[in-house]
């Protein structure tokens, strides 16, 4: 059924054909209010061009289903590399984040100890944690350009942001360290705490703005590429609940770092405490997504397996703070870190299939099959090389296989 006198119906983007989409416009001229040309026009002409309504819906379901079984396992697996780069990123990135967080809030008579332990706790491997952040970048460039590019122009201020603030982070550690005038390592330090403070938050609300359908073609003018894409409640929440999360993190993981310490008690309480506005944290975001981005509210409780996974993440949540209460920090590292990945996975699962939401599909936007390929074949090697040195590296550090290398002062 393919239209005669289209030169387009033949063409190619990104090696795969879009002649399906022009075969099957006709079929939905009635139910979307578009005429069958000016559906076949935007197939042909720009098939990355969003659609409205009925339309919108069964022409992407069509260009699902008309991808062969290995494009999509191609497609959602460098998908699932994106999201367990972040995941694994948040684990121990944002834990280091977290930490400058207690850095900046260090206080009483053991303020100067509390900071050494949060640099002895990062110092050997904070470095190292960046990889994950690269990988999810690398993968989402070369696997996902339409999207890499979306992000990068609605949301390069922020990004830009970020960046500065982990160069200026990783920096002001270093400098720190090896400072000897007691003023420069204080003004460094609240370089490093402030960074630390700050990186999160734009992280967050940077996820928050993809989630929420704010980079939206067609929108590309100076408001909404420079402010409005990002600027909004609903994203600033999600940076808020990022900030808390990562300081929740580092406070149980230095809970296990302290134990036996005078310490102890110091990081208990503030674990204790950030797990707590935690969840007051999320509440406020869903609220803000009630007023901004109801469909984030929708996508997050559309099944019975979306309320069982936060029903799975409120038990988590509360055992962790149990495990924090009755000092099984151990128990607790291991709980906080489940919660964790529980939150991270089910906005995960409520995106999909998008990687922006509302009209870009991982299916949609999707590099070529070979592309896919070649890219994932290179991680598979590359893991067999850094996976194994990563934990050699934590093994030489006492941070997996051994009691914890802490200070005991």
């Amino acid at each position: 059924m393919q239209p005669t006198g289209r030169k387009a119906a033949d063409s190619h983007r990104d090696g795969r054909l879009y002649s399906f989409r022009a075969a099957h416009a006709a079929l939905f001229s009635g139910v979307s209010g578009f005429s069958a040309e000016h559906l076949l026009d935007i197939a042909v002409e720009n098939p990355l061009t969003p659609l409205k309504g009925a339309a919108s819906a069964a022409l992407k379901e069509l260009a699902v289903g008309f991808l062969s079984e290995e494009e999509r396992v191609l497609e959602l697996s460098a998908a699932l590399v994106i999201a367990i780069g972040l995941n694994v990123y948040l684990l121990l990135g944002g834990a280091d984040y977290g930490g400058g967080v207690w850095d900046l809030f260090a206080s009483g008579n053991r303020a100067g100890r509390q900071r050494d332990l949060i640099a002895h706790s990062i110092g050997p491997i904070w470095e190292a944690n960046h990889v994950w952040l690269i990988v999810v970048i690398v993968v989402l460039f070369t696997g996902f350009p339409a999207a890499f590019a979306r992000i990068m122009t609605f949301l390069h201020i922020p990004l830009l942001l970020m960046l500065l603030g982990i160069v200026a982070r990783g920096s002001a550690f270093a400098f720190r360290s090896h400072e000897t005038r007691a003023s420069f390592r204080r003004w460094w330090g609240n370089v490093f705490a402030v960074a630390s403070l700050l990186t999160p938050v734009l992280l967050g609300t940077i996820v928050g703005a993809i989630a929420s359908g704010r980079l939206r073609a067609g929108r590309v003018d100076s408001l909404a590429v420079f402010f409005d894409s990002w600027l909004g409640l609903f994203p600033l929440s999600v940076g808020l609940f990022a900030l808390v999360m990562v300081a929740f993190l580092a406070a149980v993981y230095l809970c296990v770092e302290a134990q036996g310490t005078d310490l102890e008690d110091d990081f208990r309480k503030r674990s204790l405490i950030s797990g707590l506005l935690l969840g007051a944290v999320a509440a406020e975001v869903l609220i803000a997504a009630s007023f901004e981005a109801s469909e984030v509210v929708t996508d997050l409780t559309r099944t019975r397996w979306s309320w069982a996974l936060h029903s799975v993440t409120a038990v988590v949540a509360i055992a962790c703070l149990w495990a924090l209460w009755s000092r099984r920090y151990r128990v607790g590292r291991a709980l906080a870190a489940i919660q964790v990945t529980l939150i991270l996975w089910g906005w995960a699962l409520s995106q999909y299939p998008h990687l922006i939401k509302p009209d870009l599909s991982l299916y949609d936007v999707a590099a070529p099959r070979l592309t896919l390929q070649l890219m994932l074949a290179v991680l598979a090697a590359g893991s067999v090389i850094l996976l194994p040195s990563l934990y050699y590296l934590f093994r030489v550090f006492h941070k997996v296989g051994g009691p914890p290398d802490r200070l005991t002062g």
